[in-house]
């Protein structure tokens, strides 16, 4: 079998991620695999793992240039001959749908996310299957688009339990991380994530600023870049930690490459953006980790945690249910490996896709 999976780039990102892993686990299979993209700084890893990477720009949605773009990509599919195509966003979903018209070669979509509800985003239920991230994706496409339940596989993003995995931890790391940052014998109660509005650190601060007098060890790590476009928010972050006088117990890490390791180092992971969140991936790796999660009752995260046993759910843009329910998740105990492994592993959502591809595939 040969599968192209079709994405806008290959830079930072759940879909990007995703792509990435499925590239390097059909390889192990034995399945050919080739990725479209405008290209970026992950192409080097689909081909390190043995994938093959062609780049067309099917990422402007300049529509000036799309007869010659999706004329492109139509020689390049006829080239290739492969059994299926994999569409991971929008304006790849419509050059193949124009490119595949001679070509009638079988289309599997993937609905990342809560996209605006419109004409150019119901290509992506225009599929001969439809891969949902979660049910609350899933409950979204057939509420607007009236994708009929046959058509749709609801196959959870994967955790890489190599990577998230406690017997694989770069633990010096986490001690120099502990001194960098004075965690040592502190409460860590952590957020990922890029700093925008939508992840709502301002709660996350409030509710550290009203847990300090109760614990004076604790310590808030948000963990994320700061685009040039939020740097106003970030700024207007900073002087909210100055007027509840927790400078110093909020520490902004920046981007980090060692995720698996923040997580182990934390007491709890929050989550409390307030959009739905279209999976949760951090969720889901920190669990893998052992650490219990805080989030915000809506969207993918409803899939994984299970309240009170591994996490709880606050409403959105509650400092004292967040305060409150921190207090009670530092305290939870679980498997969180073994549940991951059951229910949200790589190994699941490969086996799952290939089912998936199986079932339509030429």
């Amino acid at each position: 079998m040969k599968v192209v999976q079709i994405l806008p780039e290959l830079n930072e990102g759940g879909v990007e991620r995703g792509t990435v892993d499925l590239n390097r686990e059909l390889i192990k299979r034995k399945i050919k695999s080739v990725v479209i993209s405008n290209g970026g700084k992950l192409v080097s890893q689909i081909t390190q793992d043995g994938g093959v990477h062609i780049q067309i720009d099917v990422c402007s949605k300049n529509p000036l240039t799309a007869p010659w773009r999706i004329f492109k990509l139509y020689r390049t599919l006829k080239k290739l001959s492969p059994n299926l195509l994999h569409v991971r966003s929008r304006v790849p979903a419509w050059m193949v749908y124009f490119a595949n018209k001679a070509l009638k070669l079988p289309v599997v979509s993937t609905v990342h996310g809560f996209n605006s509800i419109n004409f150019y985003s119901a290509i992506m239920t225009k599929a001969d299957r439809v891969i949902c991230v979660s049910n609350a994706i899933k409950e979204h496409i057939k509420k607007h688009y009236k994708t009929k339940d046959e058509l749709i596989r609801v196959i959870p993003r994967g955790v890489d339990l190599r990577q998230f995995n406690q017997e694989n931890i770069d633990y010096g790391w986490i001690e120099d991380a502990k001194k960098r940052w004075s965690l040592e014998e502190a409460l860590v109660i952590t957020s990922v994530g890029r700093i925008t509005q939508l992840k709502d650190y301002e709660t996350f601060i409030k509710a550290i600023a009203k847990l300090q007098k109760k614990y004076p060890n604790i310590k808030g790590l948000i963990v994320g870049g700061v685009r040039d476009d939020k740097k106003a928010y970030f700024h207007s972050l900073k002087e909210l930690c100055d007027t509840l006088h927790v400078k110093n117990r909020i520490i902004f890490t920046g981007s980090q490459t060692k995720i698996a390791e923040i997580y182990a180092l934390s007491d709890v992971v929050i989550s409390s953006s307030k959009k739905p969140e279209s999976f949760g991936r951090s969720v889901a790796e920190a669990l893998a980790l052992n650490t219990p999660v805080v989030a915000t009752r809506h969207g993918g995260v409803l899939d994984i945690i299970l309240e009170g046993k591994n996490g709880l759910f606050v409403p959105i843009e509650d400092e004292q249910a967040l305060a409150d329910a921190i207090e009670k998740a530092k305290e939870m105990r679980f498997d969180g490996a073994s549940y991951i492994q059951k229910n949200f592993s790589l190994e699941r959502m490969c086996e799952a896709t290939l089912e998936v591809y199986g079932g339509i595939a030429l």
